[in-house]
C-alpha cells in the first residue's frame, strides 16, 4: 500500500474543491429525480423540476424537511413515511429508534460510510475493535460493523453494560481500539482501574453519540487512551463528519463526509446563515436507498473556513453545538419534548412539567420538575416508572412551587456544561 492511501482512504478526500463542488452539483438533478421516486418525497417535492436543482442557489429553494417532523411523518405512511426508494424488504436492516423513528439500512458494504472516521484515526486491517454502541434496535453499532468490513477490522461485538465482561475482553483479547461513547469509555478505565486489569492495549478511541467535552477528552487521554476522536452521525444519515489528526495532534474542526452535501440554516428555517455563522445542519444525502434533500437534523453548528492541515480538502464544521429544538442527547440517547408531554399525559396530576439534564463530564442525569395537585411518594414512583418506560432511561422526579417554572414554552432544558 502506497504511502498516500494510508494516509487516505480514497482521492475524493482531497481533490480539488471545486472539482468536488462540481461533481457533487452535477449529481444533485440525479438524486432530486431519483427522490421523486417515492411517494413521500414526491408531496415534499411536488412541482419541482429535477433538471433545475443543479446549483447551492436552487437547491436552497427547496423546503427543509427536519428531524424533529420524521416521526408525524412516518406515522401516515409506515415504517419510513414513504421516504424510501428502495423496498421494505430489501432492505439489510430495519431499526427503531426512540420516539419512535424506525431507520432503514441498505445492503451495499459501508452503508452508512462509516470507514472515513475509522480510517482517519488511524485503524488498518488487522486492527482489533471493542464496539461498544448498542446493538440493540438502534443502528449505531452496525455503522461502525459496516465500516470494519469495508477496512479490514475485527471486531469484538461488546455492545453496551457488562463492564466487568468489557474490562475481562480487553485484558485477554488485547483491542487496539474501542468506538463507542466516551462515557462509556470513561466507566470502562474507572472499572478496570478498580480491577486491576491491564487494558493497555486500547490505543486509539473512536467516540460519538454524546457531547465530548475537552475535560473529558483530557481525561480519556491522561488514563491510557492517546488517540480521541469523535464523529458526528445520525440513524438517517450515517456519518456526517469526523475528526483527523496529524502526526499524534489532533486537528481543528470536522471534515464533512464526501457524499453530502451541507448548509448551514437559521434555525426554524431554511435561510443560509453566512459562513461562520453558528446555525441548524441541514444535509442533502446522496443515499441510492434513503435519499434526504435539506433534512434538518436538529444540531447546530458552523462552518470552519480554510483546508484542515491532514490535507482533506472537504468542508470543516466545529462540531456538534447544541440543539436547534428542545430535543436533546442523554447517555447517546434522542429524548424529545413529545416523550415529556407523553408522561405529562399518563398523570393528570401534573399541571406543568420541565425535563432538567443536567451532569459534569459522563454523567447525565435528567430530572422532571413538576408542578402537581399531589406530591406524595407512590406518584412520585408512579411517574419515575413512565419516565422510563417511555424515555427508556432512568430519570428523577422533583416536585416544585406552583408557578417555580418559567412560562417560556421550555420542556426540555439542557442545564449541561459543553466547556
Amino acid at each position: 500500500m502506497s504511502a498516500y492511501f494510508d494516509a487516505y482512504l480514497d482521492a475524493l478526500e482531497t481533490r480539488h474543491p471545486q472539482s468536488r463542488e462540481q461533481a457533487l452539483m452535477t449529481r444533485l438533478p440525479q438524486l432530486i429525480a431519483q427522490a421523486q421516486t417515492a411517494a413521500g418525497w414526491a408531496a415534499i417535492l411536488q412541482g419541482v423540476q429535477a433538471s433545475d436543482i443543479k446549483s447551492r442557489t436552487a437547491l436552497a429553494q427547496l423546503p427543509v424537511t427536519r428531524k424533529s417532523d420524521l416521526k408525524q411523518i412516518q406515522r401516515s405512511a409506515l415504517p419510513f413515511g414513504a421516504l424510501t426508494t428502495t423496498g421494505l424488504r430489501q432492505m439489510n436492516r430495519i431499526f427503531m429508534s426512540p420516539g419512535p423513528i424506525f431507520d432503514p439500512e441498505g445492503r451495499s458494504p459501508d452503508w452508512w460510510r462509516f470507514a472515513r472516521p475509522l480510517h482517519a484515526v488511524g485503524l488498518r486491517a488487522g486492527h482489533l475493535i471493542q464496539n461498544c454502541f448498542s446493538y440493540h434496535f438502534t443502528p449505531a453499532a452496525f455503522m461502525v460493523e459496516g465500516a470494519a468490513a469495508r477496512i479490514g477490522c475485527t471486531v469484538i461485538p461488546a455492545g453496551t453494560g457488562q463492564t466487568e465482561m468489557q474490562v475481562q475482553a480487553i485484558v485477554e483479547l488485547r483491542p487496539d481500539a474501542y468506538v463507542g461513547t466516551p462515557s462509556f469509555l470513561k466507566i470502562i478505565i474507572e472499572k478496570a482501574a478498580e480491577m486491576g486489569a491491564d487494558i493497555s492495549s486500547l490505543q486509539y478511541a473512536v467516540v460519538g453519540a454524546e457531547a465530548l467535552p475537552p475535560s473529558l477528552r483530557l481525561w480519556l487521554q491522561e488514563h491510557g487512551i492517546p488517540n480521541v476522536v469523535q464523529m458526528y452521525a445520525t440513524a438517517d444519515i450515517g456519518n456526517i463528519a469526523y475528526e483527523t489528526v496529524s502526526d499524534g495532534a489532533l486537528n481543528p474542526g470536522m471534515i464533512l463526509d464526501e457524499d453530502l452535501i451541507l448548509e448551514i440554516v437559521r434555525p426554524g428555517t431554511g435561510d443560509l446563515v453566512a459562513e461562520g455563522e453558528v446555525g441548524e445542519v441541514v444535509v442533502t444525502s446522496f443515499n441510492p436507498d434513503y435519499p434526504l434533500v435539506r433534512f434538518g437534523t436538529g444540531d447546530m453548528s458552523a462552518i470552519l473556513p480554510g483546508i484542515s492541515p491532514c490535507g482533506r480538502t472537504n468542508t470543516r464544521i466545529k462540531g456538534w453545538m447544541g440543539r436547534a429544538d428542545q430535543t436533546t442527547k442523554v447517555k447517546g440517547m434522542f429524548v424529545h419534548p413529545s416523550q415529556v408531554a407523553e408522561v405529562i399525559k399518563r398523570h393528570p396530576e401534573i399541571r406543568k412539567a420541565r425535563l432538567v439534564v443536567t451532569g459534569e463530564l459522563a454523567n447525565d442525569a435528567m430530572t422532571l420538575h413538576c408542578e402537581s395537585t399531589m406530591r406524595d411518594a407512590a406518584l412520585k414512583a408512579a411517574i419515575v416508572d413512565s419516565l422510563r418506560e417511555v424515555t427508556k432511561l432512568r430519570g428523577d422526579v422533583l416536585f416544585v412551587d406552583d408557578l417555580q417554572l418559567p412560562n417560556d414554552g421550555k420542556v426540555i432544558d439542557d442545564a449541561r456544561s459543553y466547556q
